[in-house]
């Protein structure tokens, strides 16, 4: 192929492939992918190298091809018309229309999951792992951003563990009047074996027993409104890293074992946003940007 002919070939790419795949085919003529071969054979090796150079298109749209299932609407087992075709009716004259809509949520969740501060990681157990001076500011810090929000929050709940625990109090002295409660399903631990694998982590017992309780965790919080829920709600929920990251992959129906994959602040907000229809918004991830730089810490 001639170098004239070859540029025209490469004018026909999109933006920046065009240099790589110009890079790669003179490369190619030059030999540099292997031993000298002939003509005919160089000119389909180079068709091969600008094809790999190119993402999977669909010919219809010319746009990049969805992969995996579908979005899944009954993902927390509340779509509602789930639940109407499958409830026996009690009455020949029951209006089945009037009954779905009834039970349609009609409200937005949002939940806003802090990780807990910087603690003290040379502690002996749970309860020698304590806020850290730093810690403590980062959890002031937190509390501010969320007060200056100017949001109604309905509750702030948090893992009983020590370094949560601190977290959660020291942000509800931000948001006064909001019930603060504590639960044992949101403690740090290995939700499910990550992907790719790290050889330093847990044995499989481990994360049979962690991941069936942060999985009840996540069924108990992250879902859609209850149908007698009226107006949007907002709700803090502070717990741990592996948790967060967990939830997130859940909500959003991406692998689970993908969890290890994302890296969060201390102090950081997820804002995870659920519709009345089952759809989930990430609206942010692992916000930290109104911390100090010299604030920001991932222990």
């Amino acid at each position: 192929m001639s170098s004239r002919k070859t540029f025209k070939l490469i004018c026909s790419f999109a933006g920046g492939s065009a240099a790589l795949v110009f890079a790669a085919v003179a490369a190619d003529s030059r030999g540099y992918f292997g031993e000298h071969r002939g003509e005919g054979a160089s000119r389909w090796s180079r068709f091969g190298v600008l094809h790999a150079a190119q993402p999977a298109w669909t010919p219809a749209t010319h746009t990049p091809a969805p992969t995996g299932p579908g979005w899944d609407f009954n993902w927390d087992k509340r779509d509602p018309s789930v639940l109407s075709n499958g409830r026996k009716k009690e009455r020949v004259t029951e209006d089945p229309s009037s009954e779905q809509d009834n039970s349609k949520p009609k409200a937005t969740r949002h939940i806003l999951l802090i990780r807990h501060s910087q603690y003290n990681l040379s502690g002996n157990g749970d309860t020698e792992r304590f806020l850290t001076p730093l810690g403590r500011e980062q959890a002031e810090l937190t509390g501010q951003r969320l007060a200056a929000l100017g949001l109604k929050y309905d509750v702030l709940i948090h893992s009983s563990m020590t370094r949560a625990t601190e977290t959660a109090h020291i942000i509800s002295k931000h948001i006064p009047g909001v019930e603060l409660l504590s639960c044992d399903l949101l403690r740090e631990g290995a939700p499910i074996e990550p992907v790719p694998p790290v050889t330093h982590w847990k044995p499989d017992a481990v994360y049979h027993e962690d991941g069936a309780r942060i999985e009840a965790a996540f069924r108990r919080y992250i879902h859609r409104a209850d149908p007698k829920q009226k107006e949007d709600s907002y709700e803090i929920i502070v717990c741990h890293a592996n948790v967060i990251r967990y939830f997130v992959c859940r909500a959003l129906q991406f692998p689970p074992e993908g969890w290890l994959r994302i890296g969060l602040h201390n102090g950081s907000i997820t804002w995870l946003t659920i519709r009345p229809s089952g759809r989930v918004a990430l609206r942010t991830l692992g916000d930290a940007g109104f911390m100090p730089p010299d604030k920001l810490t991932r222990t």
